[in-house]
C-alpha cells in the first residue's frame, strides 16, 4: 500500500515591512558624517571668536538683505556697498529662505557644511560603480578629509561652497557621458562667481572633445561670454567705483603685454609657494588625476590664482582650493576606471591616497578638533560675549574684525577702525581714517588667532587702532561703557 506523502509545511511569509527596507547607500552615509564633522569645526570656531567680519560677516549681511527682500548691501564692505559689485554671486539668494527661518551666522556655516559634504555623493557613487566598495570609501575619505575642503569648511562662509557640489555632480555626468546633464549641473556656476564661467567653458571643451561637439562648443562659448559679461558689464554696474573691484589682482606685473606673455610660464611657478600648491592640489590622488582629461576643468581656477598678484591666492589657506577637490578625485576615478588595474595595483593606489590624506591632515584645520584648546572656552571669549550683550538689537556698531560676525544677525555692523576707505579694499596706508559714525564701538586689542591670516592685527597695526580708539573718546563724543580683558565698549553721547 502506498503512503501518500504529506505536503511540506508552508513557511510563514516575511513581514511586509521588511520588503521595503533598503540599505542606505554608502555615499549618503559619508555625506552625513562629513556634514557633522564640518559643522563641528565651523561652529566651534565661531564660538571661540575665530570667525571674522571679513568674510562671514559680509556674507551674512548680504544673505540677511536677500531674506528681507533688499539688495545685498553689506556695510562691512563699505557704506551702501552692493555686494554684487564685489563678486557676482546672485545664487546666494537661495539661502535666504533658510536664513529667514534661522537668522544667525550659524545658518550660513551649517549650509556651507552641507554643501561641501553633499559633493562627496557623486564622487563616491562613481568610484563604487567603477572600482568597487573599497574605492568608494577611499575616495569619500580622501575628498572629505582633503586639505582643500578642510580649509574652506574652517574659514567663515564663501559663495564657492555652492559651486563644489554643482561641479561634483557635473563631473559624474561627464564620466557617465550624460552630456546634457553635465551642462545642466555646471550652468549655475555662472551665478556663483564671475571666474567660474571659465570652468563652465572647460566643461564645454571636454564635451566638445569627448562627446557632441556642437553642445560642447556652445557650452564653452556661453561660459566665456558669461564671465566676460560679468567682469566687464555687471560687476562695474553694481560697483559705485564703476570698475571691477578685484581687477588689480590681475594687473600686469611687467612693463608691457609682450613682456607679460613672455614671463607668464615662469610667473605661474614663481615664487615657489605656487609650485608647492600645484603639487599639493593633485597629491591626494597620488598625482594620477593629472592623467585624466577631467583635469581640464581645474585649469581656469589654477590659472587665475597663479597669475594673480595677491599672495593669498597662491597658497593652501582660505577657500580657494575647495572647487578643485572634486576635480582631483573625479580624475582619479576616471584614470583607474580606464586602466582597469589588477587588484594588487588598485590596492596600492588606494593605500597611497589614504596615506597622503593622513599625512596632510595634521597640517590643516580639521586637526583643530584634536586640540584641547578647541574644546575649552576662554575668559576672553566670555568677556567679549558679556560686553556684546550690552549692545541693543538694531543698533549701529563699529566692531573689530573678530567681533563683527557675533553681531551681524541683529545689528548694522561696520569695521573699526573704518575700512575700507573710499572703497579701496587693498589700501591700508590711508593718511586719515574717517571718523566713526556708529552709535556703538567695540574694540578688541588682543591679537587674534593667526590662521588663516598672517599673525598680527588687521586691517591696521595695533598702535593705529589704539589711536583711533582714543580719538573716539577725545574728539568724536564717545564714552567708555566698559572695559574687560582688552575689550573696550564705547557709546556715543547723545547729540555729540
Amino acid at each position: 500500500m502506498r503512503t501518500i506523502a504529506s505536503n511540506p509545511p508552508v513557511r510563514a511569509a516575511a513581514p511586509p515591512s521588511l520588503s521595503f527596507r533598503r540599505p542606505v547607500p554608502t555615499p549618503w552615509i559619508w555625506a552625513a558624517g562629513l556634514f557633522l564633522l564640518y559643522c563641528t569645526v565651523a561652529v566651534r570656531r565661531h564660538q571661540l571668536l575665530r570667525t571674522t567680519g571679513y568674510d562671514l560677516g559680509i556674507f551674512e549681511q548680504a544673505v540677511r538683505a536677500y531674506a528681507e527682500l533688499r539688495a545685498p548691501v553689506a556695510p562691512l564692505r563699505g557704506e551702501g556697498f552692493n555686494l554684487l559689485g564685489d563678486h557676482f554671486h546672485p545664487l546666494l539668494a537661495v539661502l535666504a529662505p533658510l536664513y529667514r527661518l534661522w537668522p544667525s551666522p550659524l545658518c550660513l556655516l551649517l549650509a556651507q557644511s552641507a554643501l561641501l559634504a553633499l559633493a562627496v555623493v557623486p564622487l563616491a557613487r562613481r568610484a563604487g560603480d567603477v572600482l568597487g566598495p573599497a574605492a568608494a570609501h577611499t575616495v569619500a575619505a580622501g575628498y572629505g578629509l582633503s586639505w582643500g575642503i578642510a580649509s574652506a569648511a574652517a574659514f567663515d562662509f564663501h559663495e564657492v561652497a555652492l559651486a563644489v557640489p554643482l561641479l561634483s555632480f557635473s563631473l559624474e555626468a561627464l564620466a557617465r557621458r550624460r552630456w546634457r546633464q553635465a551642462v545642466a549641473w555646471a550652468a549655475p556656476l555662472l551665478l556663483v562667481k564671475e571666474d567660474l564661467g571659465f570652468t563652465l567653458a572647460a566643461v564645454g571643451a571636454y564635451i566638445a572633445i569627448k562627446g557632441p561637439r556642437r553642445l560642447g562648443l556652445v557650452t564653452a562659448a556661453a561660459g566665456v561670454l558669461g564671465s566676460v559679461l560679468e567682469v566687464k558689464v555687471l560687476l562695474p554696474a553694481f560697483n559705485a567705483g564703476g570698475g571691477y573691484a578685484h581687477g588689480g589682482n590681475l594687473a600686469d606685473a611687467h612693463a608691457s603685454l609682450l613682456s607679460t606673455l613672455a614671463h607668464a610660464p615662469l610667473d605661474l611657478l614663481r615664487p615657489e609657494v605656487k609650485a608647492v600648491t600645484l603639487i599639493l592640489v593633485f597629491a591626494p590622488s597620488a598625482l594620477l588625476a593629472l592623467r585624466s582629461p577631467l583635469a581640464l576643468t581645474a585649469v581656469p581656477t589654477l590659472g587665475w590664482r597663479l597669475l594673480s598678484e595677491n599672495g593669498f591666492h597662491w597658497g593652501t589657506a582660505f577657500h580657494y582650493s575647495a572647487v578643485l577637490m572634486p576635480v582631483v578625485f573625479a580624475g582619479l576615478v576616471d584614470v583607474l576606471g580606464r586602466r582597469a588595474p589588477d587588484r594588487r595595483e588598485l590596492r596600492a593606489v588606494l593605500a597611497t591616497v589614504l596615506v597622503v590624506t593622513a599625512v596632510l591632515l595634521p597640517s590643516f584645520p580639521l586637526a583643530q578638533l584634536a586640540q584641547r584648546a578647541t574644546w575649552h572656552s576662554t575668559p576672553h571669549g566670555e568677556a567679549a560675549r558679556a560686553l556684546l550683550d550690552r549692545i541693543p538689537d538694531g543698533a549701529t556698531v563699529a566692531a573689530s574684525n573678530r567681533l563683527a560676525p557675533q553681531l551681524t544677525a541683529r545689528c548694522t555692523v561696520v569695521l573699526f577702525p573704518t575700512f575700507p576707505v573710499g572703497g579701496e579694499l587693498y589700501r591700508r596706508d590711508v593718511p586719515r581714517i574717517p571718523a566713526p559714525t556708529a552709535a556703538w564701538i567695540v574694540h578688541d586689542e588682543q591679537a587674534p588667532e593667526a590662521w588663516p591670516y598672517p599673525s598680527g592685527h588687521w586691517p591696521y597695526p595695533l598702535e593705529r587702532q589704539r589711536a583711533e580708539l582714543e580719538a573716539a573718546t577725545r574728539t568724536y563724543g564717545y564714552e567708555v561703557v566698559a572695559r574687560r580683558d582688552g575689550i573696550t565698549l564705547l557709546h556715543r553721547r547723545p547729540n555729540a
